[in-house]
């Protein structure tokens, strides 16, 4: 079976933020992960890449996205054509502009922190 993967959107080289965190807590239980930073060439050992278009996995589970709602409302489009099963935008990480466009283009989002997620639920796989 394979494993499933995630792209963090916001990933970050500084093991103090949210966004790095989320890249270790996603491979610590067994997600092939891909960092997004276009100011990273690496995080955490693993290949960043510049945006959401540059991740090569063809069908992503999770996005979980660690940007300001002023960026992310500007990426809605680019998510929504990955068909990610999951999308989550951590809190505040969005704002009733992103929401609401998000729900005018069919996006489900869930608002909450992945991390706890993935740390609470353990490997789904």
């Amino acid at each position: 079976m394979s494993r499933p993967t995630v792209a963090i959107l916001g990933a970050s080289r500084d093991r103090r933020k949210f966004g790095n965190q989320s890249v270790r807590a996603h491979a610590q239980q067994g997600y092939d992960v891909y960092p997004v930073n276009p100011h990273a060439g690496e995080i955490e050992g693993l290949k960043a890449y510049p945006d959401l278009a540059s991740v090569p996995v063809r069908k992503l589970d999770r996005i979980s996205v660690y940007l300001p709602a002023e960026i992310g409302i500007t990426l809605l489009d680019e998510i929504k054509s990955r068909g990610a099963l999951e999308v989550w935008f951590t809190p505040r990480s969005e704002s009733d502009d992103l929401l609401a466009q998000a729900e005018q283009i069919g996006l489900e989002i869930i608002q909450a922190c992945s991390i706890v997620d993935v740390r609470a639920s353990g490997f789904r796989g």
